[in-house]
């Protein structure tokens, strides 16, 4: 299982899944929301250093995730 944090800046995926087990259902709703969904194409723009936040692009729209909101996100390549 690969996980969205672990890619690097540049870097394409297809989401496959968030992990619902250690994920809060608001939090989840609103993943869902900002378009988090099975079978989208995601791309990594930023990455901060020191396990900063996470900069991506779903489509046209931009979205800054935290840690540990990207390590929720399950990707294949």
């Amino acid at each position: 299982m690969s996980l969205l944090y672990n890619l690097k800046p540049g870097d394409f995926a297809i989401i496959s899944g968030i992990n619902t087990a250690t994920a809060e259902q608001s939090l989840y709703q609103r993943l869902i929301a900002l378009g988090f969904r099975v079978g989208k194409k995601i791309k990594v723009m930023r990455k901060a250093s020191f396990n900063g936040p996470l900069h991506v692009r779903i489509g046209s729209t931009d979205i800054i995730l935290r840690e540990s909101e990207a390590k929720l996100i399950q990707i294949s390549h």
